[in-house]
């Protein structure tokens, strides 16, 4: 009963006080994040080795327990490690206290990782060190195909383009897409040609590394101008590459061409994505800790229409934009599909909803944060994209 005794002995402290609570309360209500799930706080750190040719008994033996032996060493708060040693790939997850400071292990980790690359086998480039937490997942799936363009050409522009605008979006994390191609510089050697030149595939890369430099050439000063010179160090295209000279026999050069052929080629593909029965590329995106999941999803909209407004070809029908299109760039969105879907994780979209203009359905029911509603009944279209 004090309380009631105090409000009747001071009656304006209480009325600002309900009056304060009134004002701020739309105020607090605004700001305070609103999740599907609630945030999970296990930091986690990974380390990807890469030694491509080696092993996965090897990857074990000479890469991750060394890792593992020195971390253990030097790395404070571990909770656990779990470590996978794949074909030329090894990737080792440590799983630290929730009270842990994960800057200060995020700088340990990648301490001992620089220093251990000495015990490593010859070549050991460092690894990628990851930092997520058991809360990272996936909320958006975006796919990508085209009918025209190749799997290296959706891959590549999935890679530099799309991921490089939807990595602005607040609280995203956006990992390398699936499906496409890795577009590499191929040089398919002619073996009967090379031996009848009595050259080996050693003399075709020898040419190559010794005719394709990145050098810093400088300026030159004449009088009162500076000008800026350029080498003929490296091609310009691919090309380019076959007209490299290997040796010179009794006055005949041998060029590239004569015993090899260099294309704009790709990686040994390791995974398939298809859209609507065409292959294609798909994007992940992920929430990133304590990110709210709506408000991923509804940056997602607002960011996808910035993308469909980039122009990125020499086409004046570039994704509908009006303007200059910037012809150094090789892709245009007419002849490329986006559709997109919400994960499973998401609760406030139907898991099965797909749309191919943009986000802003999906996106408009996470603002409004109101029950489930199923898009494939609403009407609204697209493929699924699926690998």
């Amino acid at each position: 009963m004090w309380i009631v005794a105090l409000a009747l002995r001071r009656p304006y402290t209480f009325v600002v006080m309900a009056l304060l609570i009134l004002i701020l309360s739309p105020i607090v209500i605004e700001r305070t994040p609103t999740d599907v799930f609630p945030n999970i706080d296990i930091p986690v750190i990974s380390l990807v080795w890469n030694y491509s040719g080696l092993s996965p008994q090897e990857m074990s033996n000479r890469v991750t327990t060394v890792t593992e032996r020195g971390l253990t060493t030097l790395v404070n708060d571990i909770e656990h490690i779990e470590s996978q040693s794949l074909n030329g790939i090894a990737v080792v997850k440590i799983f630290f206290q929730p009270t842990a400071n994960i800057q200060t292990a995020l700088a340990q980790v990648t301490a001992i990782s620089q220093t251990i690359i000495r015990q490593l086998p010859p070549g050991t480039t460092p690894p990628l060190v990851i930092q997520y937490s058991a809360s990272t997942v996936p909320i958006l799936q975006i796919g990508v195909s085209s009918p025209s363009y190749s799997e290296q050409q959706l891959n590549d522009f999935t890679l530099n383009f799309l991921r490089t605008q939807l990595i602005t979006v607040p609280g995203a994390a956006i990992p390398y897409p699936y499906g496409g191609k890795q577009r590499v510089v191929s040089v398919d050697i002619d073996t009967p040609a090379l031996q009848a030149k009595h050259l080996t595939p050693v003399d075709v890369v020898n040419a190559i590394t010794a005719q394709n430099l990145i050098l810093p050439s400088g300026t030159a000063k004449m009088g009162p101008l500076e000008y800026q010179v350029e080498l003929n160090a490296s091609p310009l295209t691919v090309a380019e590459l076959n007209d490299i000279p290997i040796r010179t026999v009794n006055g005949a050069t041998i060029y590239i061409r004569d015993v090899a052929h260099v294309r704009d080629g790709f990686n040994p593909q390791t995974n398939i994505v298809r859209q609507d029965g065409t292959r294609g590329t798909l994007l992940s995106v992920l929430k990133n800790g304590n990110a709210s999941t709506t408000s991923v999803v509804a940056a997602g909209a607002e960011c996808d229409a910035v993308i469909r407004s980039v122009d990125i070809c020499p086409s004046s029908h570039c994704w509908g934009a009006e303007g200059g299109c910037d012809s150094r760039l090789p892709y245009c969105g007419d002849d490329i599909a986006f559709s997109g879907q919400l994960a499973q994780h998401s609760d406030h979209c139907d898991v099965n909803s797909s749309f191919n203009s943009d986000f802003s359905s999906c996106a408009q029911r996470a603002r409004r944060d109101i029950q489930h509603h199923d898009a494939g009944r609403a009407g609204i279209g697209g493929g699924n994209p699926g690998g």
